[in-house]
C-alpha cells in the first residue's frame, strides 16, 4: 500500500490544535452563571429574608443572633450592667457636636471655653470608663468564676461609650435602674 492511503485511514481530517487551544477547550468556565435569571432571583430573595430575620433576632437580643462577641451569660450580664447606668462617655460625641458648633463663634474666649469643656470631658469619660470596666470585670468574675475575662473591661467601656439608641443589641434596661443581682 502506498503511505498516502496509511494516512487516510489514520488520519482524523483537520490539523491538530496547538496546545492553549486545547487546554481552553478543556477548561469550564468557573464564573459562567450555573443557573437561570428566575433561580438566580430566588436566591437572592431567600438570601435577603434570611439577613432581615437575623438582623430582626439581633435587634430583639435573641442570643442565638448575635455575633460571637456577644453572646454568653457574662457580656449579657455586662450589657445590662452599662445600661442600667448613665455613663459620661455616651454623652462625649455630643458634647464634640457643641464643641465644633462653637468654634465657628469669631471670639477667641469662646473657643477656648469650647475646647477646655471638650477636654474635660474627655477626661471624665476616660476615668468614668477606667472606673466602669474595673468594677464589671470584678462583678463578672464573682458571678461567673469559669467564664474567661479576655476583652470584658473593653467591651463594658466600649459600650459605654455608644449613644443609647445606636447601641446593638439594643439596651433593655432604663438608664438609672437597678440591675438584677
Amino acid at each position: 500500500m502506498s503511505q498516502d492511503s496509511s494516512e487516510s485511514s489514520d488520519s482524523k481530517g483537520r490539523p491538530t490544535p496547538k496546545r492553549n487551544q486545547a487546554e481552553a477547550k478543556r477548561k469550564v468556565n468557573s464564573l459562567a452563571p450555573a443557573s437561570t435569571k428566575e433561580a438566580k432571583a430566588a436566591q437572592r430573595d431567600a438570601a435577603k429574608a434570611a439577613r432581615i430575620s437575623q438582623r430582626a433576632a439581633y435587634m430583639r437580643g435573641d442570643e442565638r443572633a448575635m455575633p460571637a462577641r456577644d453572646r454568653g451569660p457574662a457580656r449579657r450580664f455586662i450589657r445590662e450592667s452599662v445600661d442600667s447606668r448613665r455613663n459620661v462617655g455616651e454623652y462625649f460625641l455630643p458634647v464634640v457636636l457643641v464643641v465644633l458648633a462653637l468654634s465657628a463663634v469669631p471670639s477667641t474666649q469662646v473657643k477656648l471655653a469650647a475646647t477646655f469643656f471638650m477636654y474635660v470631658a474627655l477626661v471624665a469619660a476616660l476615668i468614668d470608663g477606667f472606673v466602669l470596666s474595673r468594677r464589671v470585670k470584678k462583678e463578672v468574675e464573682e458571678r461567673f468564676p469559669n467564664e474567661p475575662t479576655k476583652g470584658l473591661r473593653l467591651y463594658a467601656w466600649l459600650r459605654s461609650t455608644q449613644l443609647r439608641r445606636l447601641r446593638t443589641p439594643p439596651a433593655t434596661p432604663r438608664a438609672g435602674s437597678k440591675t438584677s443581682k
